[in-house]
């Protein structure tokens, strides 16, 4: 039987919104039968961490979770590309894992989707699910 691949899911995780698109695009990943690595449930509790000052663990934890990753799906929303999935997209980019990311926010640079480091570094950008579905068929 084969194993499942597992992601490491990118993406920013400090606004409610935020946590609660993040479950659900794990919940669409399981569905295709991927296993998901969240940082937000899978490298701690983010506020009891904070609060105990172990930024050390949670920082090691989601390096690992990279690490362990077949593929990475990074969360590209926003006005800028939130500061720690493009640190986690160019770390995956230098152990040579591959990167799909997923844009929904309309809004676009003058001269091109997101900076040009983060699109370069992807391998696939969609930006609705279904296109990003179709994006994923070749990595099951």
């Amino acid at each position: 039987m084969k194993s499942k691949k597992t992601i490491y899911l990118a993406g920013p995780l400090f606004t409610y919104a935020e946590l609660e698109f993040n479950c659900k695009l794990r919940t669409l990943l399981e569905n295709q039968g991927f296993s998901v690595f969240l940082p937000q449930e899978d490298a701690e509790d983010a506020k009891i961490e904070h609060e105990r000052k172990a930024q050390a663990f949670i920082f090691e934890r989601c390096v690992k979770g990279v690490e362990n990753s077949d593929l990475v799906v990074a969360v590209l929303d926003g006005t800028d590309v939130d500061s720690g999935t493009a640190w986690e997209i160019g770390y995956a980019y230098a152990k040579g894992k591959p990167i799909l990311g997923l844009r929904t926010d309309f809004r676009e640079l003058s001269n091109g989707i997101v900076n040009l480091m983060i699109e370069l570094a992807v391998e696939g950008l969609a930006r609705d699910k279904a296109e990003f579905l179709s994006l994923l068929k070749p990595y099951r």
